[in-house]
C-alpha cells in the first residue's frame, strides 16, 4: 500500500518518470487502438471540409479547454469577443480573452506543424513557445495568479507545488524531466507506437507540470499538435471536445497514472503502468470516437438538404433577407471548396442583379457567406447560428444558445 509520506515524494530524477510507454509485453492491444485510429483519421484529414469550419472548430476547442478548466465562456460570448465586442463583466471579459487567446496559439500551431521536424515538435522549447504564445496574448492583469504573482509567459516554475494529492517534480529537475520527455517520445518511431507515445505523453507532460498556471492547456495543445504533425487531424478534429465531454474520467485516468506503481505486478518504473495504459486507452478510444463524428458530419451527400433547411428557416423565421434561392451557389460553394467573384457567385443565384445584390448581403450579414475583405471573393460560411443545421450535435452548447 503507498502511504501518505510516499504519495508526497519530491521527485528530482527523470528516471522517476518511468514507464514513459507500456512495456513490449502489453503494448498489442493498444497498437490495435492506433492502427484503427491512424486508418480512419488519415482517411478524415483527407477530405474537403469549409474554410471557416476550421475557425469554428478553434472557438469550440478554445470553449471546452476553458471549460476543462473551470473557466466557463459561453459560445455566443465567444462569437461577441471575435467581433472585439467585450463583456462588461471583468471576469467574463477575461475570460473571452483567455478564449481568443487559445484560438490564436492553436492557428499558429496548425500553420506551423507541416514544417516543424520531429525533434522541434517534442523539444522543451516548443512546450515552452506554446506557453509563451499563449499567454503572452494577455494582459498582465488576466495572469495574476492566486498568490498574487503575475504569470511569466514562457518562464519554467520556479516553487515545488502539489496538485491534488500529486506532488509534482522538483523545479530545479524540470529542465532534465523535460529533455527526457522530450527525447524520448520525439524518438518513437512513426506509426502506431507514435499515436501510443502521443497519448502517453501527455499524461508525463501533464505529470512534470513545467510551468506554474497553465500546464493542462498546453498539454492538451501540445497533443494538438502532436496529432496533427502526424497528419492526422488537418484541423478537423482535436481531443479537446472528448477531453471535455468526459471530464470526470479525463481527470479521473491523469490522477491514477500519477500514482506509484502497485507492486511486481504493475510494471518496472516508479509510476503505475497499469493506470498508463488505462489513461492511453482511453485517449485512443476517445480520438476515434471522434474521428467517426466528424467523418459523419462531413459526409456531403447530405449536406445539401442540410442547407435547404438553414435556408428555408432563414426565410420562414429570421427574416433578414435570405432566400432559398442560395440553396444551389451555396452547395456549389460547398462541394468545391471554391472562392468566387461576386459576379460568378450572383451568376449562379439565377436572380436580376438588384436581387442578387441583396442576396448577397443578406448572406453575408447572416455569416452564410464569408469574405476577406468588402469587395472580396466569396466562400462557402459556417456561422455558430448554422451549426444546428449544418453538423448537429458538433458543439451543442453553441446550438443551445443561437
Amino acid at each position: 500500500m503507498t502511504t501518505k509520506s510516499q504519495k508526497f515524494q519530491l521527485y528530482d530524477d527523470p528516471a522517476q518518470m518511468e514507464p514513459l510507454l507500456p512495456g513490449e509485453h502489453q503494448l498489442a492491444p493498444l497498437l490495435e487502438q492506433a492502427h484503427d485510429l491512424q486508418k480512419e483519421a488519415r482517411s478524415l484529414a483527407g477530405q474537403g471540409s469549409p474554410a471557416d469550419l476550421r475557425q469554428l472548430l478553434r472557438a469550440m476547442n478554445s470553449y471546452y479547454s476553458n471549460k476543462i478548466e473551470g473557466q466557463h465562456t459561453l459560445p455566443f460570448e465567444i462569437e461577441s469577443a471575435l467581433r472585439n465586442d467585450y463583456s462588461r463583466d471583468a471576469d467574463k471579459a477575461r475570460r473571452q480573452r483567455l478564449a481568443l487567446a487559445h484560438m490564436e496559439t492553436e492557428r499558429a500551431i496548425e500553420t506551423g506543424w507541416s514544417g516543424w521536424s520531429g525533434q522541434q515538435v517534442w523539444s522543451a522549447q516548443m512546450v515552452k513557445d506554446i506557453h509563451q504564445d499563449l499567454f503572452a496574448r494577455l494582459p498582465d492583469a488576466d495572469r495574476v495568479l492566486p498568490e498574487g504573482d503575475v504569470l511569466m509567459p514562457g518562464a519554467l516554475r520556479d516553487r515545488e507545488v502539489s496538485v491534488g494529492v500529486h506532488a509534482a517534480p522538483a523545479h530545479a529537475a524540470i529542465g532534465a524531466m523535460l529533455a527526457r520527455w522530450g527525447g524520448f517520445y520525439g524518438g518513437v518511431r512513426r506509426g502506431e507506437l507514435q499515436i501510443v507515445a502521443i497519448a502517453a505523453s501527455h499524461h508525463r507532460l501533464a505529470w512534470v507540470h513545467p510551468f506554474r498556471d497553465g500546464n493542462g492547456r498546453v498539454a492538451r495543445l501540445h497533443t494538438h499538435l502532436a496529432l496533427g504533425a502526424q497528419g492526422l487531424t488537418n484541423g478537423l478534429w482535436s481531443p479537446l471536445r472528448g477531453f471535455a465531454r468526459s471530464h470526470e474520467a479525463y481527470y479521473a485516468h491523469l490522477a491514477a497514472a500519477d500514482e506509484p506503481r502497485a507492486g511486481a505486478l504493475d510494471g518496472r518504473g516508479n509510476l503505475s503502468e497499469r493506470a498508463l495504459m488505462a489513461w492511453i486507452g482511453y485517449v485512443l478510444a476517445l480520438c476515434l470516437d471522434q474521428v467517426r463524428f466528424m467523418a459523419g458530419l462531413l459526409d456531403m451527400a447530405g449536406m445539401k438538404d442540410r442547407i435547404a433547411a438553414c435556408l428555408a428557416f432563414e426565410e420562414s423565421v429570421v427574416r433578414q433577407g435570405v432566400r432559398s434561392e442560395a440553396l444551389r451557389a451555396l452547395h456549389y460553394l460547398l462541394l468545391t471548396q471554391a472562392e468566387l467573384e461576386r459576379s460568378e457567385f450572383k451568376a449562379l443565384l439565377g436572380l436580376g442583379e438588384r436581387l442578387a445584390t441583396a442576396q448577397v448581403t443578406a448572406l453575408l450579414k447572416r455569416g452564410l457567406l464569408a469574405t476577406d475583405s468588402p469587395h472580396g471573393k466569396l466562400r462557402f460560411g459556417v456561422p455558430q447560428h448554422a451549426l444546428r443545421f449544418y453538423f448537429p450535435n458538433l458543439w451543442p452548447e453553441a446550438e443551445a444558445t443561437t
